[in-house]
């Protein structure tokens, strides 16, 4: 019947259709059931292979594309698609028709049509009609096929303003099943709202500008203190068609709050100027300035009007903080810190007064440890979402975003399921028109819920999004324009809405954490690393003469340090920490004690220099040499076995600082040098050298004397008796004088040319 119907260039009703549909199969399958009941006789078990996608879901349909998303009564809708045959026959005299009803009611029952994968006779309605189909002479199996629709929106059927189910679906026969049947399906939503709402929903839109951290602890010792970074890799997301590009091009022209991470525009700032990258073991100069400026100079003229919202410096992770991070001392401080210098830090470079009154912990995922160390930094509003903050008791219907939760502090729980909407991979053509079809059916069933009841709903998207989830998200909004049954408001507007009395204002226990979400947060030992670092620069400060050189640089990458974008990244977060703590390291090390020979002291008292050498640019002030000796005889200053000098050196030179010592006795004694800071905090590697004291008393001295004494008496009557032989000779005739003789040979051997000894010998 079908097939002369086909033949005879008609086609039944859909009413008429469907029920032949239906009947073929209530007749046909008990006899197809009984055929597959009964094996072959004798036949062997055979292994079955993976079967082909089979029924209603032989052949995948993709919406690629659904144009207006909001239709009004005078618009022409187009759906554009690919069909692709996943079946194993090739399928002959496909068609694909459009299907558009019915009305749903409630956002229950759209998130119940976005399952449903089947067709289902009965509750998916009929096909518009033969004038609004396209066909296909046959599917080859493997092959795809694009394909578009086109029909008048007034043809439609469209009645009362609402969400309405629409569905793309494929028929054909196959060699196997000769008959028409339904081989695929796809689902999306059609708004319907041809009138701009009387109640309309206040909807805000969080447009984040957060980056991982890129830039180094390193400077270089230049008077701009050239930044060094980790790679270049953030330049791709400011050049044009990067993420972070696209972002400002796409919010530049949408009603969105901007939550913008300061380290990034610190970041994107340096990237402007002279930089640095590191290749290897050494560093190359960067080369991306014009694209850094280009992004900063179009987000500060997109952003001078706008509401900007200014997370903690690097955005710090709440929830690590909170269960991991909170019970090291001085974490929390850090995190007051980066508080702190957020404002200044946007003020400076976008030229806007921020709002830093918002803590954003990861997926709005709370509890109380989480709210206690937000309002710690001092932020009184906590942006929380609703598959954390559940309800207590069900209401028929969302409520208003903010909440108080006592102490001043505020919730504002986003909707998760328009939130998580523009999760996942949306380069995907269908993949990205579904959401944005949803989230515009979500909306409209949202404020059709209770229309007297006008509320305030909050959207936090990806933290993070990739440039197709940015242009997702921007047709969403843009779909959203005329406000319809939405108005647009910033997010410190929503929070200070009268909240719902009927909202839950408990927050949850720690218990109620997503395990998933604990699992990826940075661990107790990066805090006590954290720590250690702290200790470390604390120490350093103090002797410089220009702290800031080193404590702004540093101050900032510990802030990175706790950045929410390590999750799931151990690895590299235990780099990054173990690549600040070793560049410290490496400075700290830069003023040290000059490694000295033993001493060897000829008396009772000498002068022992001792060397500090100080290879920064700047100078270091503050510091004490402290010479120490485990021999009492050995005393430094006439004080004791222990004397302090301070110590101030210009930078790149040393200083030889000199201890007057002195001895009542001979032998060894073992001296250590070691700095200090002010406060007594020893600074670097202590320095040990021997000291040998070999004085001559008055007992030698009088020996020698008499030796002395001996010697020149044995020369006079030397001299003497050969005066005399002299005068003999004379009288005997001999006036030529006296034959000389020779010098007699030395009785000491050559001067040794050898180097002496290691001892350093310091006389009186």
């Amino acid at each position: 019947m079908a097939e002369a119907a086909d033949f005879q260039g008609t086609r039944p009703s859909p009413a008429r259709r469907w029920l032949r549909r239906t009947a073929s199969a209530v007749l046909g399958a008990p006899l197809l059931a009984g055929l597959l009941a009964v094996p072959a006789a004798g036949a062997a078990p055979a292994v079955e292979p993976a079967k082909a996608p089979t029924g209603s879901r032989t052949v995948d349909v993709s919406l690629n594309t659904l144009s207006p998303s909001v239709p009004a009564e005078d618009d022409t809708l187009t759906v554009s698609g690919t069909l692709t045959n996943k079946g194993k026959e090739t399928i002959s005299s496909a068609e694909v028709d459009l299907r558009v009803g019915p009305r749903l009611s409630g956002r229950g029952e759209v998130d119940d049509a976005a399952k449903r994968s089947a067709y289902l006779p009965g509750v998916d309605p009929a096909t518009a009609g033969d004038k609004y189909t396209v066909k296909f002479p046959k599917l080859a199996r493997g092959i795809s096929q694009d394909f578009t629709l086109t029909m008048p929106v007034d043809k439609l059927g469209l009645d009362d303003p609402g969400v309405y189910q629409l569905g793309v679906s494929v028929s054909g026969r196959t060699t196997t099943t000769p008959y028409e049947q339904v081989l695929g399906i796809e689902r999306s939503y059609l708004p319907w709202q041809p009138e701009t709402s009387d109640s309309r929903t206040k909807l805000t839109f969080l447009w984040p500008l957060i980056a991982s951290p890129h830039v180094t602890a390193e400077t270089r010792s230049d008077e701009q203190q050239t930044p060094v970074f980790t790679d270049d890799d953030l330049a791709e997301e400011l050049a044009p068609g990067g993420r972070l590009e696209q972002l400002v091009s796409l919010g530049s022209r949408l009603p969105v709050t901007w939550v913008v991470d300061p380290d990034l525009l610190a970041s994107v700032a340096a990237m402007a100027g002279k930089y640095e990258v590191e290749s290897g073991d050494t560093t190359v100069p960067g080369k991306n300035q014009a694209v850094a400026k280009q992004w900063l100079t179009a987000l500060e003229k997109v952003v001078e009007d706008g509401k900007v919202v200014a997370l903690p410096f690097a955005d710090p992770d709440l929830a690590s903080i909170a269960h991991r991070g909170k019970n090291v001392s001085g974490t929390l401080s850090h995190l007051q810190n980066a508080s702190a210098v957020a404002a200044t830090t946007v003020e400076t470079i976008l030229h806007v007064k921020p709002s830093t009154d918002f803590a954003w912990p990861v997926n709005g995922a709370v509890d109380s440890s989480i709210v206690d160390v937000a309002t710690s930094a001092g932020a009184h509003n906590v942006i929380a979402r609703s598959d954390s903050f559940r309800e207590t008791t069900e209401l028929p219907y969302t409520p208003t975003a903010s909440r108080p939760i006592g102490g001043g502090t505020t919730a504002v729980v986003a909707d998760a399921r328009l939130s998580t909407l523009f999760d996942g991979d949306m380069s995907r053509a269908g993949a990205s028109t579904r959401a944005v079809q949803r989230f515009l059916a979500q909306t409209l069933a949202l404020t059709e819920q209770t229309p007297d009841n006008e509320r305030s709903i909050v959207v936090t998207p990806p933290r993070m999004p990739t440039a197709a989830q940015a242009q997702t998200m921007a047709r969403a909004l843009e779909g959203l324009a005329g406000n319809r049954w939405t108005q647009p408001l910033d997010l410190v507007a929503a929070a200070e809405v009268k909240p719902d009395p009927r909202a839950t204002t408990k927050v949850p226990r720690a218990s109620a954490y997503p395990k998933k979400l604990r699992a990826q947060e940075l661990p107790t030992q990066a805090f006590q690393d954290i720590r250690t670092t702290q200790g470390s620069l604390d120490s350093f400060e103090t002797i410089l003469t220009q702290p800031e050189r080193v404590v702004t640089p540093f101050g900032n990458a510990v802030n990175r340090s706790m950045s929410t974008s390590w999750r799931g990244r151990s690895l590299e977060a235990q780099q990054y920490r173990d690549s600040v703590r070793d560049y410290l390291q490496s400075l700290t090390s830069e003023v040290q004690l000059i490694e000295k020979s033993d001493v060897t002291l000829s008396g009772r008292s000498a002068t022992i220099p001792v060397t500090v050498q100080n290879k920064l640019v700047q100078g270091v002030d503050r510091l004490v040499l402290q010479l120490s000796s485990d021999n009492i005889r050995l005393k430094f200053n006439d004080d004791g076995s222990m004397a302090e000098l301070p110590v101030r050196i210009a930078g790149g030179h040393s200083q030889s600082v000199k201890f007057d010592t002195a001895t009542s006795a001979n032998g060894r004694a073992q001296v250590t040098a070691r700095l200090y800071t002010e406060d007594g905090t020893q600074y670097g590697e202590e320095m040990t050298f021997t000291v040998k004291v070999s004085e001559v008393t008055p007992t030698v001295l009088l020996v020698i004397a008499g030796g002395l004494l001996l010697l020149v008496l044995a020369g006079i009557r030397m001299y003497s008796h050969r005066k005399r032989a002299v005068a003999g000779d004379t009288a005997n005739g001999n006036g030529d004088g006296p034959e000389q003789p020779s010098d007699p040979t030395p009785d000491t051997g050559p001067e040794s040319g050898a180097p002496s000894g290691t001892g350093e010998k310091v006389d009186r």
